[in-house]
């Protein structure tokens, strides 16, 4: 567990040294346009989620985001798409259990962050059922034998047999009225 903490507040570090690099040197004329209807602030992280609290591997999810008041945005582990919105998803498809940071900077230099984790479940195996079948065809009736593996749950009747009217690989007519067709 001090492990994990350690890896997450490293990553932490290194991405907020590598966003500082990102800004030194920059003139402070380089400023970004608010538009008319955002509203003077601090900045605020109005939402980060993911569309699933679970994914199977393989699986695709969505990460989604709102802030307000930004004027950058910033998802690591890296996301394509990113840049400020008040609502926005991006789609993922994590191979492992993928640990989710958002860092927002306001306008005023302030920076928002929250996180999230998005677990990876390897699915189980999925059994298919297995049916094994002898049918005997007589003149006026038929007869059916079957056994069966696996998680089958219901046994519906076919050629006029009832699994209660039958026993494993065994054949035995099936009642007349529920004769073959």
């Amino acid at each position: 567990m001090v492990s994990h903490l350690a890896k997450l507040f490293g990553a932490l570090v290194l991405l907020a040294a590598m966003w500082g690099l990102n800004t030194v040197g920059q003139p402070q004329s380089h400023a970004f346009l608010r538009t008319a209807e955002s509203q003077a602030g601090p900045v605020r992280i109005l939402r980060f989620y993911a569309s699933v609290g679970l994914v199977m591997n393989g699986e695709s999810a969505e990460i989604c985001y709102g802030v307000e008041n930004a004027k950058s945005v910033h998802i690591s582990p890296p996301l394509p798409g990113v840049y400020p919105s008040a609502r926005r998803c991006l789609q993922v498809v994590p191979e492992h259990t993928t640990h989710y940071t958002i860092l927002a900077e306001g306008y005023d230099g302030r920076v928002a962050m929250q996180s999230l984790t998005l677990p990876v479940q390897s699915g189980p195996a999925i059994q298919a059922p297995a049916v094994n079948y002898a049918l005997v065809q007589f003149p006026n009736a038929a007869a059916m034998a079957f056994s069966a593996s696996g998680p089958i749950t219901s046994y519906p009747a076919s050629l006029g047999c009832s699994p209660s009217q039958v026993s494993s690989l065994r054949s035995m007519p099936c009642s007349s009225s529920m004769a073959a067709q």
